[in-house]
């Protein structure tokens, strides 16, 4: 099979599978890039077949360093939005001979490895404190509020603070 060139091949996909943008099969190979550099780095070893499931990892890390909070965004906007989608670029890519394969390698192998939103959304969301219900100020013993010169409400007024808040601060 004659090697094609990897925008060629884009172009060629692209024209009979429009789902994902180019920009996505260019972070797709890049993610791979990165992931065989880590791999190499972990491993010690100069050549070695990267699997779907170490593929996706790396695919997330490196999106995660590259776009951080806007990964999420980014890939949606290119058509990303599950692991499958990752997987059916790679199968492309496969098929327009631009990526390789092991006899192993099937389009499964993408599937439901993690969850999107968890893995690009959850690390940038606020960390609720463990045993303190969502909303109660009460856990910060007033501190944000005396340090403007401000004084918690009573806990018998809307909006006022739970008893053992208001003897901390006593």
């Amino acid at each position: 099979m004659q090697k094609i060139r990897f925008d060629e091949a884009v172009k060629v996909i692209r024209r009979r599978d429009g789902r994902f943008d180019a920009d996505a099969y260019a972070f797709l190979r890049d993610a791979l890039d990165y992931t065989v550099r880590k791999l190499r780095s972990e491993e010690m070893e100069e050549h070695r077949h990267v699997n779907g499931g170490e593929l996706l990892h790396g695919f997330r890390d490196y999106a995660l360093r590259e776009y951080g909070p806007m990964a999420a965004t980014v890939l949606e906007s290119w058509g990303l939005g599950r692991c499958e989608d990752v997987g059916d670029m790679v199968f492309q890519l496969i098929e327009a001979g631009v990526f390789g394969k092991s006899d192993e390698d099937c389009p499964a192998d993408f599937a439901g490895v993690f969850d999107f939103d968890e893995a690009f959304r959850q690390p940038f969301r606020p960390k609720i404190r463990q045993n303190t219900p969502a909303g109660d100020l009460s856990a910060s013993g007033g501190t944000a509020l005396r340090s403007r010169g401000l004084k918690p409400k009573p806990a018998d007024e809307p909006g006022g603070e739970s008893e053992a808040a208001q003897e901390s601060l006593n």
